[in-house]
């Protein structure tokens, strides 16, 4: 059995991680920490959660399980996870850290967009936690970066296209539109429900931070720099984020879908959590709700002689705590699927 806790477990991506790891058959949760909610019972904090734990939540400063732990996950703000988590691995624990502070390799990179860093010393040993690209590498990591929500989307739907060198790298335009709850649970006047319902805006144009760890990535797969046009959407749902990716292609007379198609098929051939749609259907971010799939349609423009990518994800699953725990699996040589063959909530 797996023994975790994690950090900083209060908000949505710890009500996910709890939600899946109390079901989970080889994973068991001993502690949930959180300074605003020290003492309190997790089903007075989640009362979806009634019945199911005992667990107090309690103040990581008195973390009293952390002896007894294999695995830490850590859903701590930006900065405030690279405080802790040197020590949590001088500790010998190995750390699954859903912030972005050990997502990006560059220190200079991190703190253009982020601020200062106080760990650069493990930039280079994080492992990058998208196990369809890393799977590998994860295996053997005792710090694991689990990706943001949207490169997650964005990401799974480009990389076939880049390794087969069929686009222009330098046509990348990612339209992207996220359910509500990808701002996390904190009250927020921009968030609240007046604001938000019968809305549909664009925010954070061309200075969003997750900009840099899908160009890092994409980069890396291509073997040179690739810059991208990212923008962000908010919708008025709760969950859910729909990507659709615009790209040229090469030479749009001699590719076909179908070709396309094999192309996509072939390299997601051994990952259980991509799905790859037909033709004359599309994704909707109903149809991954509450689930760990990514499921990707396919286009060609063939007037623009353009390619179009469409991924949908739930942002608190696959673009987070689902993630996070396919990641956990492969650290301690489970099958992925285990804890998280969930099927979608489809209405």
């Amino acid at each position: 059995m797996i023994k975790t806790a994690i950090l900083g477990g209060s908000g949505y991506t710890g009500l996910e991680l709890l939600r899946i790891l109390l079901n989970h058959p080889k994973a068991e949760v001993l502690a949930v920490t959180s300074r605003q909610y020290n003492g309190c019972k997790l089903e007075e904090v989640f009362p979806s959660l009634h019945g199911f734990s005992k667990l107090k939540l309690e103040d990581p400063a008195k973390f009293s399980a952390l002896p007894h732990v294999d695995l830490i996950f850590s859903c701590l703000p930006h900065h405030a996870s690279m405080e802790i988590v040197p020590k949590l691995l001088k500790n010998g624990k190995k750390v699954i850290d859903l912030s972005a502070d050990f997502r990006l390799k560059s220190a200079k990179t991190y703190e253009a967009w982020y601020g200062k860093h106080i760990a650069r010393n493990l930039l280079k040993k994080a492992v990058y936690g998208l196990p369809e690209l890393h799977r590998n590498k994860i295996k053997g990591a005792e710090l694991v970066a689990n990706p943001g929500c949207y490169p997650t989307g964005a990401i799974l739907g480009l990389s076939p296209a880049i390794d087969a060198g069929i686009i222009d790298i330098n046509s990348i335009i990612i339209d992207s539109k996220s359910g509500v709850s990808g701002a996390g649970r904190g009250a927020s006047l921009d968030t609240s429900f007046a604001e938000v319902n019968e809305g549909f805006k664009a925010y954070k144009v061309g200075e969003h931070r997750h900009s840099p760890e899908i160009e890092q990535e994409l980069s890396l797969l291509a073997g040179k720099t690739i810059n991208v046009t990212f923008t962000p959407h908010l919708l008025p749902v709760n969950r859910g984020i729909l990507s659709t990716i615009y790209v040229s292609l090469h030479n749009n007379k001699g590719i076909s879908y179908g070709k396309i198609l094999d192309i996509y098929k072939k390299f997601y051939s051994d990952d259980f959590f991509i799905r790859i749609l037909p033709e004359d259907m599309l994704p909707n971010i109903t149809h991954v709700k509450g689930s760990n799939f990514c499921d990707i349609g396919l286009k060609i423009d063939k007037r623009t002689g353009r390619l179009i990518i469409i991924t949908a994800i739930d942002n608190l699953v696959k673009g987070a705590s689902g993630q996070a725990v396919q990641n956990m699996n492969i650290m301690f040589g489970l099958p992925e699927t285990t804890g998280l063959l969930l099927p979608p909530l489809s209405v």
